[in-house]
Formats: structure tokens, sequence, C-alpha cells
């Protein structure tokens, strides 16, 4: 998932993409509605840096989601150095769940074929995580054998269904203490 184009770039127009997408998601976050221009603003460049590099909120957007799927895939290793697996999965699905639930006006900006697309792109890179945190919770004996990583992500779509506030997010925990009771041996 990687961005290719990103590769090509200079040091100072990675940096600024870089910089764009950090912003982009905490304004974004804050208010779907939120301007390219706002962002531009706050991330330090031009409207027309913004602009080479999204040309359209719509390319933005894609990007955003691209950036956020990345780094939450990428947490999973360092959540398992840090956390049983159990509860690097709790932790995990928590994340994935506050992602899910912003989307950051996504699912308004794009259209059906272009959803569908990025779903199939990020589908893969998020069930390996899955696999690889049920792994390393089989082989320590916290959670049961022969789970499917497409199972476990299907039966957490729950998760990005609660409302995003307080109340919410206590539902999400209760939720995961349910299932992952479930995935025990």
């Amino acid at each position: 998932m990687p961005d290719p184009q990103s590769a090509t770039m200079r040091i100072d127009a990675q940096q600024n993409r870089a910089r764009i997408l950090e912003v982009a998601h905490d304004l974004l976050a804050a208010s779907s509605d939120a301007s390219l221009n706002s962002i531009a603003q706050a991330a330090g460049v031009g409207p027309g840096t913004l602009y080479r590099h999204f040309p359209t909120r719509e390319a933005l957007l894609l990007a955003l989601y691209r950036h956020d799927v990345q780094r939450l895939v990428d947490s999973a290793p360092k959540l398992l150095r840090e956390h049983q697996p159990l509860e690097a999965l709790t932790l995990w699905f928590e994340r994935l769940s506050s992602y899910i639930r912003l989307k950051h006006g996504l699912g308004d900006a794009l259209d059906a074929s272009t959803k569908e697309a990025i779903t199939n792109e990020t589908y893969g890179p998020v069930v390996e995580a899955i696999g690889l945190m049920l792994q390393a919770g089989q082989a320590d004996g916290t959670i049961k054998l022969g789970l499917d990583p497409a199972d476990v992500l299907l039966l957490m779509g729950c998760l990005w269904r609660t409302p995003n506030t307080s109340a919410g997010r206590s539902q999400i925990r209760r939720l995961l203490e349910i299932i992952t009771n479930g995935l025990q041996p």
C-alpha cells in the first residue's frame, strides 16, 4: 500500500506530503468539512503545494485513508512487542474502529466503484495484520486455534457502528470484551 509516487519525490516534497497528511488527519477528524486551503495553511505549505500532491479533495481523502490504514497495519508488530497478543489485538481493533468511524468524509466524497477499489486495496493488508496477531496468540495459547482472520474482521464490524462519543467508546470496550472472550481457548 505504500504510495509509489512518493518514492520518486525529492526529500522536501516527501516531507511536505507527509506533513499535509498528518495535518489533514487531525483537521478532518475534527471536521470532515475542513477546507483544503485550511489544511495547506495548517501544514505550513502554500495551496499550490497541496494541490500538486493532491489535485482534488478526493485524491487527498484517498491518500489519507491509505496512509491511516498503512499506519494501522504497521502498528501490529509494535503492539505485539509491547503487549500480550490478545491485548494487542484488542488495542489494534480499538484503533481500527476509530479510523473507520472517522474516515474523514471519505464515504461522502467517493463514488461506489472508487469505494470498492480502496476497500479491496486495503483489505488484504488489514487481514494479514489480524492474522499476525492471531498467530502470536495461538503460539502462546491465549487465542484458540483455527480462527480465520477474515472472519475475525467481519465479527469486529460491529465496532464501527457505534457512535463517536464517550458512550460509543465505552460500548466498543464492552463489545471487545465479549468478542475477545470468544477468541480465547
